[in-house]
């Protein structure tokens, strides 16, 4: 793992806690003081052993340009490179790389740490039981999607890496607008998270739509309802989320065209 920041290290705690060996992990990175307990820490590419099949680039996107070459010596012949660097394309990052044998985009988000995490997949050179083998790997962390369409990917990304993002802000919201209206601040943010966490373990395990659950919720003229009127009048609510999705894949494609 070059990189162990927060989504690698969200990562990397989850797969230790379904029980993976630590020993088949090695970390890379200047700044991390301490890795978890039997993982290997490293701080310059120079103390590495070679003895990996797989690197995964855990830095920021903007620095594959000044750090890749640096790397070359991890990432040769027979190693597998899988990257979290938001917007780079497959291509973008084999051309960092061209001696590794595989290429592998990945994006997960923070509920990685606790197993229940999306993770989206693309990959370039992988034969299929590796695919397999990646797949189950990932799982781990949660539920895996492999996507044929890399052209979908920042959307995906948008909504599933990015999306915690913006269901935090939709908590807090929830916790602001209550504390307006007279509630105390402290409490509402307990009760708004709560909330969320029951509904969405809710929608989870439910055999019907969210749409649907939201309109079992609404009793007609009653207080639900009410509420939603405003959330649906002209889809005031599924227009901010359209926007909102649009910017952030937006900026992942700038990001891929300023890594060109």
């Amino acid at each position: 793992m070059i990189g162990c920041g927060n989504m690698a290290g969200a990562m990397l705690a989850g797969w230790l806690a379904s029980g993976l060996d630590p020993r088949r992990f090695t970390v890379l990175d200047p700044a991390l003081e301490t890795a978890p307990e039997g993982v290997a820490l490293f701080h310059s590419p120079e103390e590495m052993p070679g003895n990996h099949d797989a690197v995964l680039l855990g830095f920021k996107p903007q620095q594959l340009g000044a750090l890749a070459p640096g790397f070359q010596s991890l990432a040769g012949e027979g190693v597998a490179v899988h990257y979290l660097l938001a917007g780079l394309t497959l291509a973008q990052v084999r051309a960092a790389f061209p001696k590794a044998r595989a290429i592998v985009r990945v994006m997960p988000n923070l509920a990685a740490r606790l197993g229940k995490s999306p993770v989206l997949l693309a990959q370039s050179g992988l034969a299929e039981s590796e695919r397999d083998d990646m797949q189950t790997f990932y799982d781990t962390l949660g539920t895996a999607v492999w996507l044929e369409d890399e052209g979908r990917f920042d959307l995906l990304t948008a909504l599933a890496g990015s999306g915690p993002g913006f269901v935090y802000r939709f908590i807090d919201a929830l916790a602001v607008a209550a504390e307006r209206l007279g509630a105390e601040r402290e409490q509402a943010v307990a009760l708004a998270t709560a909330m969320v966490d029951g509904a969405a373990s809710l929608a989870a395990t439910s055999d019907v739509s969210p749409g649907a659950l939201a309109d079992r919720v609404a009793s007609p003229g009653g207080m639900t309802r009410e509420g939603l009127n405003i959330l649906d009048e002209d889809e005031a609510l599924i227009e901010l989320l359209t926007e909102t999705l649009d910017a952030t894949a937006r900026r992942g494609a700038e990001l891929s065209a300023g890594n060109g």
